[in-house]
């Protein structure tokens, strides 16, 4: 199995001062008190229209996302690059209901992709199903609810606005990731993206769904979802993650009485993870993997199932991922040897993107080890440095 602890490889991108600045970022967030007023401190100040700029940019705005705009994000991009680690664009402001903020999200997704097209260190493109219509529509046709006339109308347009993107990605030769959302969106959006795969798929694989794999449906679904590619002769693009929302569905489960989504615990989600990965690898004709994650374990499990599967390391089909800021440790080392890598690379203007940074920061604090396993790297490439 690849190994992951060659920190020369991991941080060959960060100066010294970088390097020092991640130790305090992480350390920070390592003190769950400290991250809770952080996160507080930040939304009372945007409550009341104080200035966040001044201390947000420089710090874990900067550790977690590209720039301001396309045209900000693109030296970290052609850094990256440089270390054989390719970038995704992703536009990280929250969806909004109103058409005003619906058709903002349109037209930066589809110059995403357009930028994609015209720059190599961007082969994908990608973007939040929640951002294109309203959560009303959303929850009421996953539920199988009946719908007004206007309802209706606006499930029309959803379809229509993920259509225009898909058919932009095609026609520019760029595959198009489609986040996943809560469970109860996630019904519609999965038989939109289906539509989708069958639509523009037939050649090779533009579309992906995303199966977020601490529901313990989605191995079935996996399955199920080969099957309808089968038949109606399209491509597969499955976009693998463990899962975003945990806390937020078992609630909600609870409060309304329904059995949880989730799965009982963490090993079920790393047994069903890397489950689908060996299913896909074993059906590699008709599927393109796109493997995000941090662990380890599963980064490097991959990498087995080709090697036995006798699949080139830089084979198109397969992809490894992680985030803009985290787990350099896993990105480097894979691209250092050969692997298709890409980072999820936000952009956004700063008040717009917090609450994408908020959830990087409740993030690096409540997954067990992830704080503490970039620390220590971090340590041992600044001891590393100093001999």
């Amino acid at each position: 199995m690849i190994e992951f602890d060659n920190t020369e490889i991991a941080f060959r991108n960060k100066s010294n001062y970088d390097l020092r600045k991640s130790f305090l970022l992480f350390s920070a967030l390592s003190r769950n008190w400290l991250m809770k007023l952080g996160v507080g401190l930040t939304q009372s100040f945007m409550r009341i229209g104080l200035p966040v700029n001044w201390f947000v940019k420089p710090t874990i705005y900067k550790q977690f996302v590209g720039g301001e705009t396309i045209t900000d994000s693109i030296p970290v991009v052609e850094m990256l690059g440089k270390y054989n680690v390719k970038a995704i664009l992703d536009y990280s402001v929250e969806g909004s209901d109103s058409k005003e903020g619906i058709q903002n999200a349109l037209e930066e997704t589809l110059r995403s992709i357009e930028n994609a097209a015209n720059h190599s260190n961007i082969p994908f493109a990608v973007f939040k199903p929640t951002a294109f219509t309203t959560s009303t529509v959303l929850l009421k046709v996953s539920a199988g609810d009946e719908l007004t006339a206007n309802e209706k109308e606006e499930a029309d347009n959803f379809r229509k606005r993920v259509d225009k993107l898909c058919s932009a990605a095609f026609e520019k030769g760029i595959p198009i990731l489609i986040d996943a959302e809560d469970s109860w969106y996630q019904n519609f959006i999965d038989d939109v993206v289906n539509d989708m795969m069958a639509k523009y798929n037939k050649e090779r694989t533009i579309v992906f769904n995303t199966f977020q794999m601490y529901r313990h449906d989605r191995l079935d679904y996996l399955k199920k979802s080969f099957q309808m590619a089968l038949e109606g002769n399209y491509f597969l693009g499955a976009k693998f993650v463990r899962g975003a929302y945990m806390e937020k569905e078992r609630e909600r489960a609870a409060q309304l009485g329904y059995p949880s989504p989730i799965q009982p615990d963490k090993e079920h989600t790393d047994n069903d993870y890397n489950a689908a990965l060996k299913f896909c690898i074993e059906h590699i004709d008709r599927i393109t993997i796109f493997n995000g994650t941090h662990n380890e374990y599963s980064s490097g499990y991959l990498t087995e199932l080709m090697a036995e599967a006798k699949i080139a390391k830089d084979d198109p089909r397969v992809w490894f991922s992680q985030l803009y800021g985290m787990s350099d440790h896993i990105s480097f080392n894979l691209a250092h040897n050969g692997y298709n890598v890409v980072k999820y690379l936000p952009y956004g203007p700063v008040k717009y993107v917090i609450p994408y940074l908020v959830r990087r920061a409740e993030e690096n604090t409540s997954v067990k080890g992830q704080t503490g396993r970039e620390l220590s790297l971090i340590k041992k490439e600044i001891k590393r440095r100093k001999r």
